[in-house]
């Protein structure tokens, strides 16, 4: 029996993050297109460096990307502020809210994220988000867990001379950081 191949919009936070993920998707036969919409990343030059980092990747891998190149500082900074602890959660929702509607306005069989290959980020409320979000605007979510290639995307990041970024993206995981690391 041949399995159905399906064609996935994948939600990129960063070059790196997407190493492992593209190499497993592409390597279960899946057609792989990338999607960069970051309105997290602060402050502005960090935004500059992981997207031109994503531009190097994708045109040495030939990715096709689609790029929302949109900084959104303040709208980011309005739907957070009073709500720090829960800035995690606003962060997935609106990416992966944006990815979903991408994919179904395209005609993507599905979509998902690299935010699934870090060990840093909240695996279970990704998941939970993505498959929400799924069921709201009505494109399958793909889930996998890529956590287990990290080390990978690490490596393979670091040969290709990648930008390697030190925090998560916002203004908040950026203090969280470099704080704890002075101490």
């Amino acid at each position: 029996m041949m399995s159905v191949r399906m064609k996935i919009l994948l939600h990129i936070c960063c070059a790196n993050c997407a190493i492992y993920p593209l190499e497993q998707l592409k390597g279960k036969g899946e057609e792989i297109v990338g999607y960069f919409f970051n309105p997290n990343i602060h402050p502005y030059q960090e935004y500059q460096k992981r997207l031109e980092a994503l531009k190097v990747f994708s045109e040495k891998v030939g990715l096709k990307v689609i790029y929302r190149d949109e900084y959104l500082l303040e709208e980011f900074l309005r739907n957070v502020s009073h709500r720090v602890r829960e800035r995690c959660q606003y962060c997935y929702s609106v990416r992966l809210e944006a990815t979903a509607q991408e994919a179904k306005k395209e005609g993507f069989d599905g979509f998902s994220t690299t935010l699934l290959q870090s060990t840093h980020q909240n695996h279970g409320l990704i998941r939970e988000t993505g498959e929400h979000v799924a069921r709201v605007i009505g494109i399958p979510f793909y889930y996998d867990d890529f956590r287990q290639g990290w080390r990978r995307g690490v490596e393979v990041s670091k040969a290709m001379g990648l930008y390697r970024q030190q925090y998560c993206g916002c203004i908040y995981s950026e203090k969280e950081r470099f704080m704890k690391s002075n101490k």
